[in-house]
């Protein structure tokens, strides 16, 4: 039996999808979700061979959530994206069923999942898809973090910096920072420009979070922000930040 998730915040979405799986006595739905908080928890109980899963949801998109489950699932995203968006997906490899969809569309889907499952073809290019996907309005205004079996959702104001690490990046509050797996050319892209500039290859600073800057050795330059702490400055860095500053 494949077990299966279903996760969309519109109940007529998910009549269809149920509906169009009757045809497919082998799967069966382990549990329906309404948002990205409860697919998490389904995810993590269930761990089930397929998600359907919605991008577009209150709280916590879809993309959001995928990045809090580890390790990622088999998936076919319901989605309501235009032509230009769904190229993430397609040089990926992931399949999508863009709202409204038939039923042909849906089984095209399913088929296509079911071949790669057969093939034992890995679902690693689901990361890559993440990262290559384009950031969504709501990322403009909050990071969601997982810390052990808890998530939570960072207003981007509370920010102060994020800085590269390995294949991660710190995201550096006033109490603590927070690990998540994305790189910092998302963040350069999703957090808006007026607030946020990278000023090093490794580093994205809050501009508002920002003092003064000093020089520093062999005629390099420091960003020292609020809280005392000192960010290096790259020469295209230096640069950009004295434009944004105006001196």
């Amino acid at each position: 039996m494949i077990k299966a998730v279903l996760i969309d915040d519109e109940p007529l979405a998910r009549s269809i999808v149920k509906e169009y799986l009757q045809a497919y006595s082998d799967i069966k739905i382990e549990q329906e979700c309404n948002d990205g908080f409860e697919g998490v928890k389904a995810i993590m109980q269930h761990q089930p061979d397929l998600v359907f899963l919605d991008i577009q949801m209150p709280k916590i998109n879809g993309f959001e959530m995928l990045e809090l489950v580890d390790p990622a699932p088999s998936v076919i995203f319901i989605t309501a994206f235009d032509e230009y968006a769904i190229k993430a997906f397609e040089a990926h490899a992931v399949d999508y069923l863009l709202k409204p969809f038939s039923k042909e569309r849906f089984d095209q889907a399913l088929q296509k999942w079911m071949q790669q499952r057969n093939n034992k073809q890995s679902s690693g290019t689901l990361a890559n898809m993440l990262n290559d996907a384009q950031p969504q309005p709501g990322e403009q205004h909050r990071v969601v973090v997982k810390n052990g079996s808890n998530i939570r959702i960072i207003p981007v104001q509370d920010i102060l910096y994020i800085e590269a690490y390995d294949d991660y990046v710190k995201i550096f509050t006033k109490d603590a920072y927070h690990l998540k797996k994305k790189t910092m050319s998302h963040f350069e892209q999703a957090l808006d420009a007026k607030d946020f500039i990278r000023v090093h290859r490794s580093y994205i600073l809050q501009i508002q979070q920002i003092t003064r800057i000093e020089p520093f050795e062999k005629g390099s330059h420091v960003a020292l922000l609020k809280n005392g702490i000192k960010i290096p400055l790259s020469r295209t860095g230096y640069a950009k930040l004295k434009e944004v500053l105006g001196v």
